[in-house]
């Protein structure tokens, strides 16, 4: 068995003061063919490489010279927004956040939009007065104009494009939460979404992982020491895992206390496929499997969200395994539904038990380490960082309690909450840092659909058609996400209830009648572009998802069913203007 040795090119730092040290442990490498071990020694600068020589066996696996071409280090991989990957993933969100909400939001809240900003804010402060400025924490404060909250969005943007970039992670992380609150705030019922509090704690929590500096260190990532030059903050790792284990946890709990026997009965997905939301083309497809398919797949979703994120606290090959199942399960969820950037969040979260050596390293046996790594860790280690894994202590501090009650009261939904936690939950609530979570406890067993149509003289009613809820019967489930359409969102929860419980349909009905422009840029098809409707009325259907034979016979995906009226028809005679 022989010899070989490659050796790395030699990277210059100008940093005469850094600490020279030398690491030796054991390292996996990917090789064209099968994996091999060996051991390799490297030398290490704070900011860089002196050189480094890797010496491994050879053996009749692999025959070939290896050459440092064909080789790539596998070793420990880096915690969630120092890693290229997972700190693309959440800029990468925030990104799609911010620009689908820019397209959207001078119809939903601007001065002409559904429920206006600039007369949302003045009401609260008359009721609430001062008061209001804490419960509703948002920049908007200062202005509510369309100016403003196009500032917010454009400097969302530039500041994702950084974070995605590697460039002032932490500051940009700082800055992306205060803007997304205050838009989150702004957007009132339209941002009431269990992903948009998700985003926020999210962006928080991560906060105190990133690095704080200037410029990325990734100039040599493929060949610099995995970790070495980044410090981990273990508390804040810890916030973002059991972020993770709370939120599969409680949505698979908050399914079986609910009351709701479909979930018992693993009968789930007999309605899910079509009464969702806004439901894929590929949702229709699945609604056609078998019956026995459909309760297997009830019973997966069940064991993944409830038992399998215990095992984010398991050694790594069952912690690897369970990341895999939540993934593949994420992915599965958003192949048949538009649920935005939801999946995109808890497959970043879930990427965290894949990456976080470093956590493993630091709890690894002192003989299997070298002795001296800890300490040049804690010597390369900027100030900054220090005191954001400080503070990421005093926020498990705080938020523990809240969040162990948060997920007991999954299990015991009608426990009474203790005064003091009530009192410190009340406080945190208006910034969205921890939050209880759970989609679908109570399956939708019927479909409704409002129908809003216009006419001109009372007589030829005309239907308006939105982007992408079900509306044509012959039109196909879109795929939308990870873009949200908010007014089509909504309009599946208006269905749930009567107009009366909804008042934002009520603005809406009124701004369709005054012809609003940045209204009608939400919708499909208008059938009034010049003139508006003298006469607007909706309509209640029962919509279900046509069988293979009617879809073979008719062409269309959907069939409907009138029940009710929803609103009478009005005019603006009739209406208080807004």
């Amino acid at each position: 068995m022989s010899r070989q040795r490659i050796s790395f090119p030699k990277f210059q730092s100008n940093n005469s003061s850094a600490r020279w040290l030398s690491l030796s442990r054991p390292a996996k490498f990917f090789l064209p063919r099968k994996p091999s071990t060996a051991r390799w020694d490297i030398d290490l600068r704070e900011d860089g490489w002196r050189g480094a020589t890797i010496t491994f066996r050879d053996s009749p696996r692999f025959p070939k010279p290896l050459t440092s071409a064909s080789l790539v280090i596998a070793g420990s991989a880096r915690p969630l927004l120092d890693c290229y990957g997972e700190k693309t993933a959440l800029g990468l969100t925030y990104l799609i956040a911010f620009v689908s909400l820019w397209v959207q939001i001078d119809g939903l809240v601007g001065s002409n939009g559904v429920s206006p900003l600039n007369q949302f804010l003045p009401a609260v402060y008359e009721r609430f007065g001062r008061s209001a400025y804490s419960l509703l924490p948002t920049l908007c404060w200062f202005d509510s104009s369309n100016g403003f909250l196009h500032f917010l969005f454009g400097g969302g943007v530039v500041l994702s494009l950084l974070l995605i970039l590697g460039i002032a992670p932490a500051l940009s992380l700082v800055v992306l939460f205060v803007f997304y609150l205050s838009l989150t705030i702004a957007g009132q019922t339209f941002l009431s979404f269990q992903w948009d509090i998700l985003l926020l704690e999210i962006g928080f929590l991560s906060i105190f992982l990133a690095p704080w500096r200037l410029w990325p260190r990734e100039l040599m990532w493929l060949l610099r020491p995995p970790n070495a030059a980044t410090p981990v903050s273990r508390p804040a790792l810890f916030l973002l895992k059991f972020l993770l284990f709370k939120l599969m946890l409680m949505s698979g709990v908050v399914k079986l206390t609910s009351g709701d026997d479909c979930w018992w009965n693993l009968t789930a997905l007999d309605y899910h496929y079509w009464s969702q939301p806004l439901p894929t083309v590929f949702a229709w497809w699945a609604d056609k499997s078998p019956e026995w398919f459909k309760h297997f797949s009830v019973a997966f979703c069940l064991v993944v969200e409830i038992i399998v994120p215990f095992f984010i606290w398991a050694p790594r090959r069952p912690r690897l395994i369970a990341a895999g199942l939540m993934i593949f399960l994420q992915i599965v969820i958003a192949v048949t539904g538009n649920y935005c950037f939801f999946n995109l969040l808890a497959i970043a979260l879930c990427l965290l038990l894949i990456d976080d050596s470093v956590a493993g390293a630091l709890r690894a046996a002192p003989h299997k380490r070298a002795k001296n790594v800890s300490a040049a860790f804690r010597t390369a280690e900027p100030l900054l960082d220090r005191l954001c894994s400080y503070a990421a202590i005093a926020v498990i501090i705080v938020t523990f309690p809240i969040n162990a009650w948060l997920i007991l009261s999954a299990f015991k939904p009608h426990l009474e909450w203790p005064r003091p936690l009530i009192a410190i939950y009340g406080r945190l609530e208006p910034f969205r840092i921890v939050n209880g979570y759970g989609l679908f406890r109570v399956m939708t067993k019927e479909r409704g659909e409002i129908v809003i149509e216009g006419s001109a003289d009372g007589i030829e009613w005309l239907p308006y058609e939105f982007k992408w809820k079900p509306g044509d019967l012959m039109r196909a489930p879109g795929w939308c996400a990870p873009h949200q359409p908010r007014l089509d969102w909504q309009m599946w929860f208006a269905a749930l209830g009567s107009y009366r419980e909804n008042p934002w349909f009520g603005r809406l009905i009124v701004r369709l009648l005054h012809g609003s422009q940045d209204v009608r840029q939400l919708l499909a098809k208008d059938h009034f572009p010049h003139e508006s409707p003298r006469y607007i009325r909706a309509t209640f259907y029962r919509y279900r998802f046509t069988t293979s034979r009617e879809r073979r016979e008719t062409g269309a995906w959907w069939k409907r069913e009138e029940l009710r009226e929803y609103l009478p028809s009005v005019s603006l005679d009739q209406v208080r203007q807004p």
